[in-house]
């Protein structure tokens, strides 16, 4: 088990993104920091209040976006227009190319949010977008289902042979999950502090785990965190 933690992670600021890369993106590049497996991206972005992303453009890559605080605005080329909140997962699969922006329109709130990107099973597919709320009070103590290959469990359908789990845990409860064999794992804390096989990770640690086969998490204050069920990592 692969510990990396918070504070070494790439970052970047303007006036209104503060933002830190777990793998390279951007103006930060780390020849070791690539990706794991097939997931490609993680960046925790604090978009300040009328603040956001422009429309620009995406191919060929499965991405996610996990609202943490507040409200983003999404709008793109397929027409879709929506408000991403906590308990609100987006995915938008860009194919063969994709145009979207988001933004803060709140006065005086900052927006939190995981920006995440999974490489795709199929290149050049025509391009898709699905949004599902998925109460927060449903992951207390359990490993939710919010976005798989098959759409199993009423999860987003995904363009990747990847599943994305999350649990909120508070004092007292754990959850455990089994990595199938020729499977990695990847986690990240987005809130509190999570316990990982006796491991303590703050917010904003990730763990990748590619011999481990039974995972045990819990928390002896709260956490929030995503699980990433990924193929074997080469």
């Amino acid at each position: 088990m692969n510990i990396i933690t918070s504070d070494s992670r790439g970052k970047f600021s303007n006036e209104w993104l503060d933002s830190r890369h777990s793998f390279s993106f951007g103006e930060y590049y780390d020849p070791d920091r690539m990706g794991f497996s097939s997931l490609r991206v993680i960046n925790e972005d604090w978009v300040a209040a009328k603040g956001g992303f422009p429309m620009h453009g995406h191919r060929d890559m499965e991405i996610i976006t996990y609202v943490m605080e507040g409200a983003l605005s999404h709008k793109d080329s397929l027409g879709n227009g929506s408000t991403i909140r906590p308990g609100d997962v987006q995915r938008m699969s860009a194919g063969r190319g994709i145009l979207h922006s988001e933004f803060n329109h709140s006065a005086d709130e900052n927006v939190h949010l995981l920006q995440i990107w999974i490489q795709p099973k199929f290149t050049g597919i025509r391009p898709g977008y699905a949004q599902e709320h998925f109460p927060l009070e449903q992951r207390r103590g359990v490993l939710q289902l919010l976005a798989s290959p098959d759409g199993r469990g009423n999860s987003l359908n995904m363009n990747t042979d990847a599943s994305l789990y999350a649990s909120i845990l508070q004092d007292g409860e754990a959850v455990q999950f089994s990595k199938p064999d020729g499977r990695a794992v990847y986690v990240h804390v987005a809130k509190g502090v999570l316990i990982l096989n006796g491991a303590t990770l703050q917010a904003g640690d990730a763990a990748e785990i590619t011999a481990e086969t039974e995972l045990a998490f819990s928390t002896q204050s709260n956490a929030e965190f995503l699980l990433f069920d990924l193929p074997a990592a080469h």
